[in-house]
This record gives structure tokens, sequence and C-alpha cells, in this order.
């Protein structure tokens, strides 16, 4: 069987072997294993890369309307609205980015067969 592209089945939220399972079986709730190919999902961790990558994302798209708010000469009742209208939809796209950044960097651990680094004891 084909292995599908690690980051078409990520943003899908599908294994990465087959194309096919699903890796989450909460939200962010990793699976052990591929229900359809039986791939092993513990042989990696993604951490909290998908975490940093989201906020990033987050902070390059809405971080320069958070100073350009109080540029915009508004009374302090109708910055504080746009102020939490702004961390809201911040929030809600952190939230919808974390599933499928997850998923990719868990298919791309598995893909390259990426461990941690094993260092030489030089005695």
């Amino acid at each position: 069987m084909p292995q599908a592209s690690p980051v078409m089945a990520g943003l899908k939220c599908r294994c990465f072997n087959c194309g096919e399972g699903r890796v989450f079986r909460g939200y962010l709730t990793l699976k052990s294993r591929c229900e359809t190919c039986g791939q092993d999902f513990t042989a990696a961790d993604p951490a909290d890369g998908p975490a940093f990558f989201a906020m990033f994302a987050a902070l390059i798209l809405f971080g320069p309307f958070a100073f350009i708010l109080p540029l915009t000469g508004w009374p302090v009742w109708a910055l504080v609205p746009a102020y939490l209208l702004l961390i809201g939809a911040m929030i809600a796209f952190v939230l919808w980015l974390l599933r499928p950044l997850k998923a990719i960097l868990l298919n791309l651990q598995l893909h390259h067969k990426a461990e941690e680094a094993q260092f030489e004891d030089d005695r």
C-alpha cells in the first residue's frame, strides 16, 4: 500500500502510512495505533511544537492589530470590546490550528523516523 503524504494526511488528521486511519481519539489525544494499518503512534511525540507554530501564526496575523487599535483614537468604551474580539479571534484561530498541526508534526516524525538524539560516550 503506498504511503500518503505526511502533510496532506496530517491536514486531514489521518495516518501517514495508509491515509485512512484517524490519528486522534479526542480533541488532542492521540491514539496509540492506527485502526486501519496498525501504525504505532507512540513512537513519536510532537510535544509543544504544534502549540508553538499555532501561536506564532496567530502572532503574525493578529499582532499588528494589537498595536493599531490604540492608534485609532477610539474611546476606551470602544477599545475594550475591540480587544476582546481580537483576543477571542486569536484563541479560536489557535484552537482551530492545533489539531492539524499536531497531526502533521506526528506524521512527519513517523515518516522520517525521527528519534531523540543519542551521543557517543567519549570515555
